[in-house]
């Protein structure tokens, strides 16, 4: 936690320049690497040699982690290449010298300028660094000397002028002057003899690399300033979606109980012994029939003991209703039979009251036209008296 809420401290201080944008980067370790390949020239800083006539070929290699928009560490490697007319001293190896170490990079476009989100054609970094030198020396200045290979600390510092190709290939000058901080070991032969003051010029040398480099990213990236409305709607979004879940599992608990229920009513069905039961159908009980003559909605004598049934049920059972239903039978005019058919339901309705003093109330009379119940048409003129 630390280490991320210093990374964004440092992050937006190379972005003041930027306005309201905030720099941010994933926190993962292989972001912003690069690496590439260097060649050039060196040549001597120290009195008695010339600037352009002993300048001799060097190459080298690099890897570097870039911390922030500004600032970036990485190691390098260079070795120097026919460097023996330096000095009075006959080298047989292919390299004369080599330098490993490690540098700091200060981007003074993103430090001063602010990141700018995008890939600069042009940056300028400052670049210093110490490491290990050697020089490699297996014969003195004539047959009668025997030097041993030199180990020295070394310093640099200088410039990486950089042109971006693209976001990933970068074109760079690197001019930077190096110091052997050492000094020589060769104070027992006067002819390969110097000073050992630290950061003199006669320990030093001029070099000016060409370097390829690429990054393998992903760069850093720039988002806009919060805005605190834009975030409580988000915030008030996240909290109707989470009503919605804790409803979602609230609901989901209930139909699992529901489900284990019926489950558990499932298998008593599965487990109860088989049982058989008698219907008895009341049909016979509540249901009456009054029969007519055709074209007629007056009951004979014959069918009055049936209306005088439904009268004793109604008497003895003061709770109770008739709903009266008369039909027609398919013969005749249909508007003739609808009329029939309410006039039978209505003969029967008088006749519970006049006769049988059966208030009205408790009689429903209705008609409901030509009847289909029975195939034989006679039966179909009839009123149907249901108790309730």
């Amino acid at each position: 936690m630390k280490s991320k809420l210093f990374l964004s401290l440092v992050l937006s201080a190379t972005c003041l320049g930027a306005g309201a944008r905030t720099i941010i980067e994933s926190p993962r370790f292989d972001n912003n690497w690069s690496a590439g390949l260097d060649g050039g020239v060196t040549t001597p800083l120290a009195d008695g040699y010339a600037f352009f006539g002993d300048m001799r070929a060097i190459i080298g290699a690099h890897v570097q982690k870039q911390i922030s928009p500004a600032f970036g560490i990485g190691a390098e490697a260079t070795f120097g290449i026919n460097t023996s007319s330096w000095y009075p001293i006959r080298q047989s190896t292919a390299f004369d010298n080599s330098y490993v170490g490690v540098y700091g990079a200060v981007n003074l476009m993103n430090l001063f300028g602010g990141y700018n989100c995008s890939v600069r054609p042009f940056e300028i970094e400052v670049v210093a660094g110490a490491g290990w030198g050697h020089d490699y020396t297996n014969n003195g200045p004539n047959e009668n000397y025997t030097l041993p290979d030199a180990n020295y600390f070394a310093t640099k510092a200088g410039l990486n002028l950089n042109f971006n190709v693209n976001e990933h290939v970068t074109l760079a000058l690197k001019p930077y002057v190096s110091w052997n901080m050492t000094g020589s070991p060769y104070e027992g032969f006067p002819e390969v003899s110097q000073t050992s003051a630290a950061y003199s010029r006669k320990m030093a040398t001029f070099n000016c690399l060409v370097g390829v480099t690429y990054n393998f990213g992903p760069r850093f990236k720039c988002v806009s300033e919060s805005d605190n409305s834009e975030i409580e709607k988000l915030n008030n979004e996240i909290n109707r979606l989470r009503s919605e879940i804790a409803a979602c599992n609230s609901a989901t608990a209930a139909a699992v109980a529901t489900a284990a229920d019926l489950a558990t009513q499932l298998e008593a069905c599965k487990n109860r012994k088989p049982e058989v039961i008698k219907e008895v159908n009341n049909n016979l009980e509540s249901v009456r029939y009054i029969f007519y003559q055709i074209g007629s909605s007056t009951i004979t004598a014959d069918q009055m003991p049936n209306v005088e049934m439904v009268a004793s049920y109604l008497k003895n059972h003061k709770g109770s209703k008739v709903i009266v239903k008369g039909y027609a039978s398919p013969d005749g005019n249909l508007e003739l039979n609808t009329r029939l058919a309410a006039a039978r339901a209505e003969s029967v309705k008088n006749a519970l009251i006049s006769k049988y003093g059966i208030k009205a109330d408790r009689i429903v009379a209705e008609g409901e036209g030509v009847g289909s119940m029975f195939s034989e048409n006679d039966w179909n003129r009839v009123s149907i008296c249901t108790l309730e």
